[in-house]
This record gives structure tokens, sequence and C-alpha cells, in this order.
């Protein structure tokens, strides 16, 4: 949507009163949703004379909460944001007011398109960018609203992402991230990702989260023979107790996750794997959460993202029985990340004394003022150099590592 807009002729405001705000919502937790009523308030703060936007997946089922806030919100729908430049000066029924350019920015042209989904040419303050290849999830687990949201899933036009890659390597990117609500879903990702490899300047193809059921032995053979699909898979966990991972509707078991992350490891010994768990699911009692610390111990994964569980109206969780607490909920969480904490550096340690290629972010650590930059496998390294290393790969030597 930035890439849309300042194509069209509009530039942003840097911190300065604007005269459209675009909010992009999220809906995933409770949370995000809170955090999305928040940017509305503060834009209307920001500037009450502005015309505020707001799009996103909270919009979708809940436009009304905006409305209650700011009743002169446009709201865009998921399926409109490609044309955003068109209708960002459009007035909803009823409105008492606009934007005061918003004739000027109903005048800009609309932006073309040429694929299933927007082509981005650049990341503004990335070194890497994130490529969405794929749009939607059928998987209905039980706690998520995602599908209800974003509809069924739906593929790219392979000439389209490699089109988009080429534009963001010509550009200076050396890094980009295969992303999509269900990525593994990609009908022929390893065909995709053959066609990658052939891409001359493009350094590193990085794959976002990924359902253990779609990693399969031909993605993990495509990965191990790779020189350039990076040695990291975040493949969610969420629970390791086999009762709870039904009720969430998850098609695996705790052994069969346990026993995949095996089979990869065997071909990859050194691969990073990152995941997500949910605590304090409806049904989890301390037995069951035991089982999710000893699935965990048994991955041993090598950063773990922890969620407490999230009421989502609509899904089959909301109304499920026996959700504990809010303190014991944290208390999990908390147990969960200190274990995680003690993975995260017996993992770092293996590296000690070893040689790596990182990619140097943008900008110097603000504590150490060291420069900084991420392994294939995600392992974050301080070092000291010069600025002409930013945004370009570098080989060092791991001499010490730490929290």
């Amino acid at each position: 949507m930035r890439e849309q807009l300042l194509s069209a002729g509009l530039h942003e405001a840097n911190g300065k009163p604007a005269d459209v705000y675009v909010i992009n919502t999220c809906t995933v937790t409770a949370s995000a949703d809170s955090d999305s009523r928040k940017f509305v308030r503060r834009a209307l703060s920001l500037n009450p004379d502005a015309q505020i936007i707001v799009t996103g997946c909270y919009v979708e089922k809940d436009a009304d909460a905006i409305k209650d806030i700011c009743l002169d919100a446009v709201i865009l729908k998921n399926n409109e944001k490609d044309n955003i430049a068109s209708v960002i000066a459009r007035s909803p029924e009823g409105a008492t007011k606009q934007s005061p350019r918003s004739k000027e920015i109903a005048s800009l042209p609309s932006v073309a398109r040429n694929d299933v989904f927007f082509g981005i040419s650049h990341f503004a303050n990335h070194n890497r960018a994130f490529v969405k290849i794929q749009d939607g999830c059928d998987n209905y687990c039980s706690y998520c609203k995602v599908p209800m949201v974003r509809g069924r899933p739906r593929d790219r036009k392979k000439a389209g992402v490699v089109k988009e890659i080429k534009a963001l390597v010509k550009n200076g990117f050396k890094e980009i991230v295969l992303c999509g609500i269900c990525l593994g879903a990609y009908r022929d990702l390893t065909c995709l990702l053959a066609e990658l490899e052939k891409i001359e300047g493009l350094e590193r193809i990085r794959l976002s989260s990924i359902e253990p059921y779609y990693v399969d032995e031909k993605l993990i053979d495509t990965i191990a023979s790779s020189k350039k699909i990076c040695r990291h898979l975040h493949i969610p966990l969420q629970s390791g107790d086999n009762r709870i991972l039904k009720l969430m509707n998850r098609r695996y078991t705790a052994p069969q996750y346990v026993k995949l992350i095996n089979r990869i490891r065997v071909k990859m010994p050194d691969i990073a794997i990152t995941t997500d768990v949910i605590v304090g699911f409806p049904g989890e009692a301390q037995e069951e959460f035991k089982n999710t610390l000893k699935a965990l111990d048994a991955v041993k994964p090598m950063r773990t993202h922890v969620f407490s569980f999230s009421k989502r109206p609509g899904t089959k969780a909301f109304t499920m029985p026996g959700e504990p607490d809010k303190k014991e909920k944290s208390r999990r969480a908390g147990t969960v990340r200190r274990l995680a904490g003690e993975f995260a550096s017996s993992y770092a340690k293996r590296f000690k004394g070893k040689a790596a290629r990182v990619l140097v972010e943008g900008n110097r650590d603000k504590k150490t003022g060291l420069l900084t930059g991420y392994t294939d496998n995600y392992i974050k390294i301080f070092f000291d150099g010069p600025d002409a290393l930013i945004n370009e790969m570098a080989d060092i030597r791991v001499e010490r590592y730490g929290n």
C-alpha cells in the first residue's frame, strides 16, 4: 500500500500531521484487536480533520467497532487494498468531512496491477524483502480467526513472483523471505524454489512459517541440497499434548512432530528450528502443559515464540470450557520462555569458533555501536567493521556467545 501511494504522488508525513492515515489492522489475537483500535484513536488525536482509512483483517468482521470510534472512517476490505490509490479519497455514506486535500488525492492516477497480488520493488528500512506468494487458509485450527477473514487458499503465479524478486534484487536486496497466510499450501513450492535459485545476485531465500504437514521429503531434500535456501525452518508446534492438539484441530501428534524434526536434522544437523507454542488453551491442565515442555525438550528449538491463548469470537475454541486463568497462563508462558532461553544458548554455543556468513543489517547496535547481522540459520551476530559492510554479505568467525 505504501508503494502504491508513493507511486501515485503522495508522500509520507514522517511524524508530522498527515492529511490521510492508513491503518492496516490485524485480528490474530485480542491484543491485536485492541492495538488496531488504539491506532484509530491516535490518528484522530494527531489530526481530527484527517481522512482515516482502516483496512486489514480486523475490519473484515469488526468494522462496526471502528465506526464506533470514528464514524467517518473509510473501511477498506482486504480485497480492495490493491486499489487503495483510487479509493483513498472516497467518503463513507453519511460522512460529514473529508481530508482537506481529498479532491487533489482523488485526481491521482491509480496504479496498474499485473499479478494476483500487487508487486513490491522496495522495502523501506529493511535489508531483506518479504515476498507474498500465497493468501488464505482452510486449516481451520479451532483457535484461529484467520480463515474467516482471509478466505480459501490461493496461489500467486510463479512468473509474477520471479519477476518481483528479480526487481528486488536489482534494487539491492540480497535476501528475500517467502511468505503467505499458509505458505506450505503453495501448490509447488519446491518448483518455485528451483526457479529462484537461478536468479543472479540473490544470496539467500528464507521460508517463513510453514505447518508441519507441508514439510515433506521433497522439500527437505531441496533445502539440504541448496546453496541459497536458508538452513532455518519455522514449524509451529502449538502444543505437545495429543489431546490438546486434537482440540486445536491440528493434524499431527506430538510424536509425529518430534519425528519430523529428527528427520530434518539427519540431513541438516545444524539447521535452526524455530517454533510457536500456545499456553493456556481450554482444557490444558498441568499434565498437558508438562507434555508441551517434554516435546520442546525433545526438539530443543533455537527460538520459541510463546503465546497465551486468546479467545477469538466465531472460532470453536471460543466456547470451549477449562481455560486457565490469566495468572496461570502468564506463569506457563514464563516457564516456556525460560526453557526456550536455555535451548537458544545451547544452540548458539555449538557455533563458537566456527566461520559464518552474515547479511549485515542497516543500523548498528545502539548499545555497543557494533554492526549486526544474521546467519542463514538466524543467529544474530555482533561484530566490528566499517559502514561499507552495511547491506553486504560478511564472512566472520564466532568468538563468543551470550544472551
